[in-house]
């Protein structure tokens, strides 16, 4: 190893002073590139945990990271936060743990910022109203099936004229999770959690749109629409409560599977109001009554009486005596003369009903129901499993339960259909294939290792052991020329120059006994011309021997 390293040594030196600034220029790039290799394949593979968001959420993001010791990176082109490949998973349970990435909405902490020096009451009103749609923002967000959610108000300025008032608006857009939507519930509770918020804001003035475009609930005034959807979803339910009912029924004695039921409800939903008005003649009370009479005449029958004028002014006659017994002339007794009148009005009270009855909506008008039933399983004369149809009697039987479950009514124009045919049997589910190598998340880690010791050995024997091979012929070649030389030179002076010898070996570096051990016995002719090889192939060598021979013996 010595004796390589010793002849790679005298390969690199016999090199000319730009070959060999260029080959370790070329050793230090290859043992650089062997080191960026493994340390490449150490590496985990980093994959995007999220992009898009803004600095605030990232910082939380990057901070909560670093409490929980995960490793992670910033892609310094997109912003996006990436962690390893393994760890996804992991990182957004402990993010999610913590609310985080809460959203690049702001709520009422923007009103904690300085406002500054004249700020006028216009951006005042304008700050609250965006971190009231940012609080807005943010609880909507918090629902399942919501991923983010923006909120517009539209909050016009009061007027004290109620003729020049405008009611405010508003519009939400939900950003829903791949594969979720939102049912009439969610988006009635968003709508009236909108409108809460808002004062004055009335229901009818919320829309709500989804990611597609899809209209949940436009502002207008839908009454014609929004109570189709839910006597739709009325009639839905309704007929799958009789479905349910028909298949708890039947399966546990056809078999489960075994049974297919579809009942079809017409519902009416007819809003009807009634209003009567009714009366008992036979108990009326006296409620109120009122009688006035009049008498006038006089007892004495001399005062004057009648119309004003000549003929009632006139004096009356001489009087006359009569019996009190007896009548007067008119055939009266002796009573006053004069005239009375009597009147009464009496009001009565007849006992009245007023009555206001609103019919209910959503009443059956007719069921129409379809029932399908498998034939069933029974063992034959071999103890085999043979399919075989039901008789006429048991689905008679059937029927019946299923009138009595449904509430059949023949006077409603209800009907059941019940029939027995043979299913024909599904055809068994694939089974769904096992990941390939290439999908596992460890398959990659294992290829960069397996490529970057790859890449280190072609470093090692692909680079460095060719050049280190080659210097160390080179040296080789370069110490037998030398040698040889040094052979040739000896030859020449005499055979008794042992001081010369020992010089010569000692400008080799080598043992004194190595000449005689190393050196063939070689013709004078043969040393010749090796001697001549070495000086043609390196003078400078040569020269600098012959020099230190002359300064020796001088």
């Amino acid at each position: 190893m010595a004796l390589v390293k010793q002849e790679t040594v005298q390969g690199f030196q016999g090199l000319p002073a730009l070959r060999q600034i260029g080959l370790m220029i070329g050793l230090a790039a290859s043992v650089a590139l062997g080191v960026a290799v493994v340390l490449w394949s150490q590496e985990p593979n980093y994959t995007v945990l999220y992009a898009g968001l803004s600095n605030k959420d990232a910082a939380e993001v990057v901070e909560a990271l670093k409490k929980t010791g995960i490793a992670y990176e910033i892609d310094q082109n997109t912003g996006a936060v990436m962690v390893a490949a393994n760890r996804v998973r992991d990182a957004r349970m402990e993010l999610a743990k913590d609310g985080l990435p809460g959203g690049g909405s702001m709520g009422f902490e923007i009103l904690q910022k300085d406002q500054g020096f004249g700020t006028s009451q216009f951006i005042e009103t304008a700050r609250y109203q965006h971190a009231l749609e940012g609080e807005l923002s943010r609880t909507i967000a918090t629902l399942r099936n919501v991923e983010s959610a923006r909120v517009h108000l539209a909050i016009p300025k009061r007027s004290v004229f109620l003729r020049d008032r405008a009611d405010p608006t508003a519009s939400v857009m939900v950003d829903l999770y791949s594969g979720r939507s939102l049912d009439e519930e969610q988006i009635t509770a968003i709508v009236h959690l909108v409108s809460s918020s808002v004062p004055h804001l009335d229901p009818k003035k919320v829309t709500i749109v989804d990611q597609r475009g899809n209209l949940l609930s436009n502002g207008s005034d839908s009454d014609g629409l929004a109570p189709s959807s839910s006597q739709f979803a009325y009639n839905r339910k309704l007929e799958a409560i009789y479905t349910d009912r028909i298949r708890n029924l039947l399966e546990p004695i056809v078999g489960a599977g075994k049974v297919r039921t579809n009942v079809n409800a017409d519902l009416d939903f007819t809003v009807t109001e009634r209003t009567s008005e009714t009366y008992d003649p036979d108990s009326p009370a006296l409620r109120s009554e009122q009688v006035s009479e009049d008498i006038s005449g006089d007892a004495s029958g001399g005062a004057a009486s009648g119309i004003p004028g000549a003929l009632s002014n006139q004096p009356p006659g001489p009087a006359t005596l009569q019996d009190p017994g007896a009548p007067d002339a008119a055939g009266g007794k002796g009573a006053a003369t004069g005239n009375s009148s009597k009147r009464s009005v009496r009001n009565y009270e007849l006992d009245k009903t007023i009555s206001h009855t609103r019919l209910a909506s959503g009443n059956i008008r007719r069921l129409s129901i379809a029932v399908v039933i498998d034939n069933k399983q029974e063992l034959d004369e071999n103890e085999e499993l043979v399919s075989k149809p039901w008789e006429q009697a048991e689905l008679d039987r059937f029927t019946n339960l299923i009138k009595e479950s449904v509430g059949f009514d023949e006077k409603r124009g209800d009907s059941v259909n019940v029939i027995n045919v043979s299913f024909i049997p599904p055809e068994e589910p694939e089974e769904v294939p096992e990941a390939s190598l290439l999908e596992q998340p460890w398959i990659w880690d294992v290829v960069k290792q397996a490529v970057g010791a790859l890449g280190l050995l072609i470093v090692v024997f692909g680079v460095l052991k060719p050049v280190m091979r080659s210097l160390a012929e080179k040296g080789a070649e370069a110490a037998a020329m030398q040698q040889a030389a040094l052979a040739t030179a000896g030859a020449e002076g005499g055979a008794g120059a042992p001081e010369g010898g020992q010089d010569q070996l000692s400008l080799s570096g080598a043992n004194p006994q190595q000449p005689q051990l190393a050196a063939p016995q070689m013709g004078y002719e043969q040393h010749l011309e090796t001697a001549k090889g070495v000086v043609s192939e390196d003078p400078k060598r040569v020269a600098q021997v012959v020099k230190n021979w002359v300064s020796e013996d001088g």
